[in-house]
């Protein structure tokens, strides 16, 4: 083992031993590399004549850059865009991050959680969160109604095993009891879970209630009070977009600094908060158990997180970062954001509408949802599989086939005149394939 990524370790044993527990041998075996960058670091700083550390070309002293792209870019400085970031990710964007945070989740305030480093977007976080916490048989808590593409991180990457539970009770509730019961199974048999709680989640649309948000928040703490090792993940990817009763604020806050068995890791993306997909500029944010501020934990698992993003991708783009640090100062953020809700909620409303006008009951009921960009049915009678592919043939739509009766319906980009107009359309292949 590398001596950077022992003295690591060692600062996790002396300050939270579960917290080393809970890594997986390539997390034990990560470090930041006091090469090149530090290097580089320290050249900045005093080189005050001649800096030959630095990998980019530069002119005119600045970077090097090619007009034709500037030209589309002119309102940017070129020291903004195009040398790299680094490793962690533009400070300013990190604090400016962490600084809304705290603006809208209120149980992180007085909280002690790490400041957020930024990712190619929350599944560049997920695989940071697989490679330090997950090895080959590692078992994750996960709701039946989960995304797909947990599957391909956790299982296929890393050898993960799923353990699912009913996402909802018979009553349409989150399916409390059900979650209780598997992280306890889990805690029995390995001594360590990772759970995944992603709120709106997808495909369901649904966001826990205050209530139902602070039972899962008291299941988890008690497990661990149990002896169980606890590495909680929330998934906050359409964090903002809760429409009706439920929790507006992530279950980082009420999990940070909970019991000693438990490190919070939020992840988050600009990409759906911001609308701005293609940016690809995400965050990763740590909270270890202890009630007291623990900045060695903090720190171990920042530079074995700076680890894996210099191994695998080196540094997260720099013009998203920008662009998204932008928006966050823009006086007009706050209101061209309240705008597009206003619009997301708009379209969730009125799929509510049209499906309880009853019209469509003898072919389908739908899953509660509340928040987010999706909702699914549940069809009566016709394999969703079957369905999806008759409404494309024949006229048109897409959606997507979940499982064998579920099919996902994303709202989020379809216009609010046009929601009655699709629904009709799939009750219309319903009835196509039902003859």
């Amino acid at each position: 083992m590398n001596p950077l990524a022992q003295e690591l370790n060692e600062m996790l044993a002396k300050s939270n031993p579960y917290v080393l527990e809970m890594l997986s041998n390539l997390g034990k075996n990560l470090f930041f590399p006091k090469g090149i960058l530090t290097q580089s670091a320290e050249a900045k700083e005093k080189a005050h004549r001649f800096n030959a550390t630095i990998g980019i070309a530069t002119e005119n002293g600045g970077p090097m850059y090619l007009q034709c792209i500037q030209d589309k870019l002119s309102a940017f400085d070129p020291k903004d865009i195009y040398p790299y970031a680094p490793p962690a990710g533009r400070m300013d964007l990190r604090q400016a991050w962490r600084d809304k945070m705290l603006r809208e989740n209120p149980s992180q305030q007085g909280k002690h959680f790490g400041m957020p480093i930024v990712t190619s977007a929350l599944t560049h976080g997920l695989s940071i969160v697989a490679d330090l916490f997950v090895d080959a048989g590692d078992q994750m808590v996960l709701p039946d109604m989960l995304w797909g593409n947990y599957n391909l991180t956790f299982t296929t990457r890393c050898g993960a095993v799923i353990k699912k539970y009913p996402t909802f009770t018979v009553e349409g509730g989150f399916n409390v009891p059900a979650f209780k019961a598997e992280l306890q199974n889990v805690a029995a048999e390995k001594g360590k879970a990772i759970v995944l709680l992603n709120f709106p989640n997808n495909p369901s649309g649904y966001t826990p209630t205050v209530a139902e948000g602070d039972a899962i928040v008291a299941a988890i703490k008690e497990v661990a009070e149990d002896g169980c090792n606890l590495v909680v993940i929330t998934d906050d990817a359409y964090f903002g977009l809760f429409y009706e009763d439920s929790l507006k604020e992530s279950l980082f806050g009420k999990l940070a600094n909970l019991h000693p068995r438990i490190l919070t890791i939020k992840l988050d993306g600009a990409t759906k908060e911001e609308y701005v997909w293609g940016f690809r500029t995400g965050f990763i944010t740590y909270a270890d158990g202890s009630k007291d501020a623990n900045e060695a934990v903090l720190t171990a698992l920042e530079k074995k997180t700076l680890g894996c993003i210099r191994a695998t991708i080196s540094n997260c783009a720099h013009p998203g970062q920008t662009f998204v640090l932008e928006a966050l100062k823009s006086p007009d953020f706050v209101a061209q954001k309240q705008q597009k809700f206003e619009v997301m909620k708009g379209r969730a409303l009125q799929v509510k509408k049209v499906l309880n006008s009853g019209k469509y009951d003898s072919a389908w009921s739908y899953y509660p949802f509340n928040s987010g960009y999706f909702m699914c049915l549940k069809l009566n009678s016709v394999p969703a599989e079957t369905l999806r592919v008759h409404l494309l043939d024949k006229y048109g739509v897409g959606t997507i086939a979940t499982g064998k009766t579920d099919l996902r319906i994303a709202f989020s980009c379809i216009a609010e005149e046009d929601i009655q107009e699709l629904f009709d359309l799939i009750f219309q292949a319903v009835q196509d394939l039902s003859r």
